[in-house]
């Protein structure tokens, strides 16, 4: 065994490395695409990534597009929200927010019945009316399904849908109905996904976008 000694400024560098040597042929992917399935890939040392993430026409280019002109990032976590680049977001102009903690949030979840995740996204869907929208969901089914049922209703027309929440209880039906919401999205099919990938496909975007 040899461990290698790397600098810490390196290491990034070195991991995109050891990717790009083993992830194989990308060229069905865009320019665009490829960062972020090598940022999911770099995040989750999964490569199934290049494999599971489906990508809508020009949602990549899409989402770039939205994130320059400022747009307004919605998460269902706050492990989401901080991963999201706040130096990168503040330099484009663009807000990140989370409202699962928020009181009124949880008081209005219980009073319906339904997930804080659900409420998140109304609320979102009413504070925001007059900006591009890009929701990034890696742990909620259910606010994918809600935002399924705003876009089918017409009462909102996000940017982008990121869709990539883990686990087993809906997630794979959440994410087949956000493929054909006609809205651009970057959805990882299947089970895997989580909070963390959400903000790796945010960051691959704000990076093209932000020299760090």
């Amino acid at each position: 065994m040899v461990i290698q000694n790397i600098l810490p400024a390196d290491i990034e560098r070195r991991s995109m490395e050891i990717i790009e040597n083993e992830i194989g042929d990308m060229s069905s992917f865009s320019e665009h695409e490829k960062l972020i399935v090598k940022r999911c890939v770099h995040t989750t040392a999964d490569f199934d990534y290049k494999q599971n993430l489906r990508f809508s026409p020009d949602a990549a280019e899409r989402g770039i597009e939205a994130l320059r002109s400022g747009a307004v990032i919605v998460t269902d976590t706050q492990m989401a929200f901080s991963g999201i680049s706040k130096p990168a977001c503040k330099t484009l102009g663009c807000e990140v927010h989370c409202f699962m903690s928020d009181t009124d949030v949880a008081e209005e979840a219980k009073k319906r019945g339904v997930t804080r995740a659900v409420i998140s996204v109304d609320k979102a869907a009413k504070l925001f009316t007059d900006k591009a929208i890009v929701y990034a969901v890696g742990n909620a089914p259910t606010a994918l399904i809600r935002l399924h049922e705003l876009i089918s209703e017409n009462k909102i027309r996000p940017a982008l849908i990121v869709g990539v929440p883990v686990g087993f209880v809906n997630v794979v039906e959440a994410k087949e109905l956000i493929m054909t919401a006609g809205v651009p999205y970057i959805v990882a099919a299947g089970r895997k996904g989580g909070s963390n990938v959400a903000a790796a496909i945010l960051n691959a975007m704000l990076y093209t976008l932000y020299q760090r």
